[in-house]
């Protein structure tokens, strides 16, 4: 317990002051999110991956916090997973290179014995969604992190609940270095998760969550797994449906996400991210329930049915442009200059 609270702490601390020093090197070097109208350096991202690294490798070497041979797979793929995500904020990768490596990474913690082989398969794929939703998800200040800070809580009560001490340590480590990041995060950013924090943040929690409900009826853990994910599903949804509907690549950047979407009606950056972490917040206190047995595991479903509701209804609000969106932004910078 003292351990797991000195951990969190200094994960915190640690993401804070490597996210502040690394600022001025990325923008230096032009590491800088190509999504965004300002340059915001994303070497962040990195601050959180060494921050949790570090912390976690000294509580597994001294033998005060041993990960177990599984937990210690996990970490070590995700690390891998940001190795990969930090070549990507470095040059342009394709999205199918990032897609293969992460599901590589992702069979390799998967336990077979406990899933099944399509189990295994389905979890694989699960992963790499949330990786790559996670990544989308880093489309607006404090988005990504908050959620996530949300979700590490979450899968970490799971996992406690299943006597997981070392995963439990691992995502209480993650959540407290996403916190020390979301104090350069919070807008106005300074700095930013990128690719290699991001596709970190999703595969680490994902890959938590399947380690957690390995064993579990197939069903119920779906319903779980949704309503643990909620707002990054919802994310991905409402992005795919909103380019074809429009006829535009899926790869293309625009304004159509759910932050974009919600600043369509009225609310600020800030309220948009409260907004959506309280979404994710009541999403994944029914995926805890639904795993402490409190809430049946239909339950997850309803949460989905709510996601698709709000995301049918946010289909009905047409996105801003990216032009008129930064010609929005610049007044509301010199409103706030001229007082």
């Amino acid at each position: 317990m003292l351990y797991g609270i000195a951990a969190a702490t200094t994960a915190l601390f640690l993401a804070a002051v490597l996210a502040a020093l690394l600022r001025v090197p990325a923008l230096r070097l032009g590491l800088v999110d190509r999504r965004r109208q300002r340059p915001l350096p994303v070497l962040g991202g990195a601050a959180v991956v060494l921050a949790v690294g570090l912390v976690v490798w000294v509580g597994d070497w001294t033998g005060v916090a041993p990960l177990g041979a599984g937990i210690g797979r996990l970490l070590v793929a995700g690390v891998a997973v940001a190795a990969l995500g930090l070549v990507a904020d470095v040059r342009r990768v394709k999205a199918r290179f990032l897609v293969g490596g992460t599901a590589v990474s992702a069979a390799c913690v998967v336990p077979y014995e406990e899933t099944g082989v399509l189990g295994g398969l389905l979890a694989v794929g699960w992963i790499v969604f949330v990786a790559v939703g996670f990544k989308a998800l880093d489309h607006a200040d404090g988005l990504a992190g908050t959620v996530g800070v949300v979700t590490a809580f979450g899968v970490g009560v799971c996992a406690a609940a299943e006597v997981m001490d070392g995963l439990a340590v691992l995502l209480s480590v993650l959540a407290a270095a996403l916190t020390g990041f979301l104090m350069h995060n919070w807008h106005p950013a300074r700095v930013g998760l990128g690719a290699c924090g991001s596709l970190f943040t999703g595969f680490v929690l994902a890959s938590a969550a399947v380690v957690t409900r390995a064993g579990y009826e197939l069903a119920s853990s779906a319903g779980a797994f949704g309503a643990l994910t909620v707002v990054v599903g919802a994310d991905v949804l409402l992005v795919v449906l909103s380019r074809r509907l429009a006829g535009r690549p899926l790869l293309r950047a625009a304004p159509d996400h759910l932050a974009h979407r919600l600043r369509r009606l009225g609310l600020t950056s800030q309220g948009a991210t409260v907004v959506l972490g309280v979404a994710a917040f009541a999403g994944v206190l029914v995926g805890v329930l639904v795993h402490l047995g409190r809430v049946a595991g239909s339950g997850g479903y309803w949460v989905t049915a709510g996601a698709l509701i709000a995301v049918w209804a946010l289909l009905r609000i047409r996105p801003s442009s990216p032009r008129r969106m930064e010609s929005t932004q610049v007044r509301a910078q010199l409103r706030v200059r001229n007082g």
